[in-house]
């Protein structure tokens, strides 16, 4: 645990670098923390404590809309999620009951009939996959994990591979910016832009040409009156782009260190499959996809532990330090894929709980053990210490995993 005497400081090299350590610190001694965050910067509150996280993400009196809800800094801060585009009002920034009418309509592509078809696509293409590893002369676990949730998400949302690359290029320069150069604002909010207009293009091929994808279904998507607008339907599109890629690639890449770091857990796992269900979940709990939730907004002034919250302050929910809560979890940095008990909130929880949370334990389902299974004497190609995390507040990414396989 973390013993410094004075505060961490969250979201400098130093967080980056081990942000386990920081959550130790704040759950101990500073559990509702009030910190300014580096863009713009704003102040607001960072709960760590699981008990603090799952409430927040079920507490109505927060807001997901910044632009609705945040205070005047907060939205002159340019932190306001893909503010000026449709991505800003994409369904994880919405509340009800917006959020319930379009959730609703777009759940209603994730039957059990069509994620039991996703099966049949992710096993050919971590085949092909696992193929392209194996021919390749320096070979990186991070390619590997992220073609496979790319070439799913194309097939299941039924995009050609045309602009493949582009796609690929506008979600990298939209996630993955430095969060303390505020001169690649613009460039952030264009790339959302290139993607708003990407899931443009595709709903007007399905309309021409409708199948048997989510795309179609999102298309014709309707339950009595109600069906999607036009900007929920893109926006909807837009978002499956980008959350069904990088996020699934970042839980690959995470949950594959995760067993380079603990060869007692890499050998059980390759010799016995079965405990994949619960080594999936044990990989979201223990270096999940995302650190943090997206800023929460207060729509009146409240108290958290004891702590004021006045109206319109960002609260950040500590996903990562709420999945690792020694109360929660016995010894929490310690690997184990067959751990039972209190169930994380990786995925997140309650309304905004993760649309795409099948199709994401399915890929890693398949990836990682097929992985274990071509390749048993699989190792770093580097020296461990070599090894680092993204800067990046909202995503625990890795630019790179270099193996010898």
């Amino acid at each position: 645990m973390n013993t410094r005497s004075q505060a961490p400081v969250l979201f400098d090299s130093a967080y980056y670098h081990d942000p386990y350590a920081v959550y130790d610190w704040l759950r101990v001694r500073d559990p509702v923390h009030w910190f300014r965050f580096p863009v713009g910067d704003v102040p607001m509150v960072f709960l760590s404590r699981y008990d603090d996280v799952k409430a927040l993400l079920s507490d109505q009196r927060f807001s997901n809309d910044g632009e609705a809800w945040g205070s005047d800094t907060f939205r002159r801060s340019g932190m306001v999620f893909g503010a000026g585009t449709l991505i800003g009002r994409i369904l994880t920034v919405l509340d009800p009951p917006d959020h319930t009418r379009v959730r609703r309509l777009a759940m209603g592509a994730f039957t059990p009939r069509r994620v039991a078809a996703w099966k049949e696509p992710v096993d050919r293409i971590v085949a092909e996959c696992l193929a392209r590893l194996e021919k390749s002369d320096r070979p990186d676990v991070m390619d590997y994990a992220g073609r496979i949730p790319a070439d799913v998400t194309g097939e299941i949302l039924g995009f050609p591979l045309k602009r493949f690359g582009e796609m690929l290029d506008a979600i990298e320069r939209a996630f993955h910016a430095d969060p303390d150069n505020p001169d690649q604002e613009a460039e952030v909010a264009a790339a959302f832009e290139e993607l708003v207009n990407y899931g443009r293009e595709l709903i007007v091929d399905k309309r021409r040409n409708p199948g048997d994808d989510l795309t179609s279904h999102f298309v014709q998507a309707r339950d009595g009156e109600d069906r999607l607008s036009e900007d929920e339907l893109v926006s909807l599109v837009a978002v499956m782009i980008m959350a069904g890629i990088d996020t699934t690639r970042n839980l690959i890449g995470s949950a594959v260190l995760a067993l380079l770091d603990h060869p007692d857990q890499m050998r059980l796992l390759r010799e016995h499959p079965e405990h994949t269900p619960t080594a999936v979940e044990e990989f979201l709990r223990y270096d999940g996809a995302f650190c943090v939730g997206l800023f929460r907004l207060a729509k009146e002034d409240l108290e958290i532990g004891g702590v004021r919250i006045p109206a319109g302050t960002p609260v950040v929910a500590g996903l990562q330090s709420a999945n690792n809560d020694p109360e929660k979890y016995a010894d929490p940095r310690r690997l184990d894929i067959t751990r039972a008990g209190e169930r994380h909130l990786a995925l997140g929880h309650g309304l905004h709980n993760c649309m795409g949370a099948a199709l994401a334990r399915l890929e890693t389902g398949v990836a990682v053990p097929a992985l274990l299974e071509r390749f048993p004497q699989l190792r770093l190609a580097v020296p461990r210490e070599e090894i680092h995390f993204e800067e990046n507040w909202l995503l625990r990414s890795l630019p790179s995993l270099p193996v010898e396989l």
